[in-house]
């Protein structure tokens, strides 16, 4: 910078050299539009923009390529899964504009900070994200950091599945911009363990239903499955799949004799509906209570082996008002819904 030139004004545009440099809110990206003449354009924190404005950001700023061909800089600490540098980086080097740079903590170690620094801010949940290129999300509200790192183990082999032990699987089924999510439970050993944990992107109908089967013949033997009662036709798929009735008269009332008797409904039926809408908030409130609770040896109830990443990231960044989920702001969400399913299983007196 020359000397007698400071940056101290309030002013958005700095004429410097014959050159023009003006500065943009994130919230007006159209301002930035009908630009005459641009050469350069730096995008900084990118990947925290709403996600509306990601795509719209990319867009404004690639519109100049053919009027004025500018160099265009995106910058960012790695944000939330799904979010503009994700989706860039998975672009292949063939469709991709951009020269993809990867800078994580490694490249400052022993200049811009010291071994020791980096060994404190291991302790800080939030390091992956800041220092690891991890795509994580914001630290949410919901479940207590300490209690997911206590129920994370890697002393149990995921996807072996345990014979003849209460098994309980939850199904998010999601088309379109949603995902289809799957999570099983297994109670051994005194804890709840989960064995299987993934969501799909725009999964096939039959293929979905043909995972929740194959799951069944891997573990021999499943207490019940619960499903989001929004999608009527996977739970009708499913009760046709394990020879249950499809009668909705009937299902109903079913659940409302349980509810009248206060009987449990797994002793009903097998393919449960659970509607979000009426039970969201009870099934937020019992995860939390599953994971959170201690017993007398200072263990949690829940075991999450650590190859299930997308889980562990749901939970960590879940958010929520009144205990009602953030879909936006929480990651893997679809996943994170499947969890809280299959946990209907393990109630509080089992």
């Amino acid at each position: 910078m020359n000397r007698g030139i400071t940056f101290d004004s309030k002013e958005t545009v700095l004429e410097l050299n014959n050159c023009s440099i003006e500065a943009y809110p994130s919230n007006h990206i159209d301002a930035f539009r009908s630009l005459t003449n641009p050469k350069f354009i730096l995008i900084d924190e990118s990947d925290f923009l709403q996600k509306f404005q990601q795509d719209e950001v990319r867009q404004v700023s690639e519109r100049y390529i053919a009027k004025s061909d500018p160099f265009i800089v995106m910058v960012s600490t790695p944000n939330a899964p799904g979010g503009l540098f994700e989706k860039i980086e998975k672009e292949s080097f063939e469709e991709c504009l951009y020269k993809k740079l990867f800078l994580d903590y490694t490249y400052g170690l022993d200049k811009i900070y010291t071994k020791e620094e980096i060994e404190k801010a291991k302790a800080s949940p939030s390091f992956p994200r800041e220092y690891e290129l991890k795509y994580q999300g914001l630290i949410g509200n919901v479940f207590n950091t300490s209690s997911i790192q206590k129920a994370t183990f890697d002393s149990y082999f995921p996807g072996v599945f345990k014979q003849n032990v209460k098994t309980s699987v939850g199904v998010d089924a999601g088309f379109g911009s949603s995902k289809f999510g799957i999570v099983v439970t297994q109670l051994f050993d005194q804890k709840i363990h989960v064995m299987f944990a993934d969501e799909f992107e725009r999964p096939n109908f039959v293929d979905m239903i043909n995972k929740v089967w194959q799951l069944k013949q891997e573990c021999g033997h499943i207490s019940n499955i619960y499903c989001d009662a929004a999608n009527p036709e996977i739970i009708e798929a499913l009760k046709r799949e394990f020879q249950e009735s499809t009668n909705w008269q009937y299902i109903h009332d079913q659940i409302a004799e349980c509810k009248t008797y206060n009987l449990h409904i797994e002793n009903q039926m097998f393919v449960i509906p659970m509607p979000f809408s009426v039970e969201g908030r009870r099934m937020l409130e019992h995860t939390k209570w599953l994971l959170e609770e201690t017993e007398d040896d200072g263990s949690g109830l829940i075991r999450i082996h650590s190859s299930f990443e997308k889980l562990l990231t749901a939970l960590t960044t879940a958010n929520s008002n009144e205990y009602k989920l953030s879909k936006t702001e929480t990651s893997y969400n679809d996943i994170l819904d499947a969890f809280m399913l299959s946990l209907q299983f393990f109630k509080r007196t089992k």
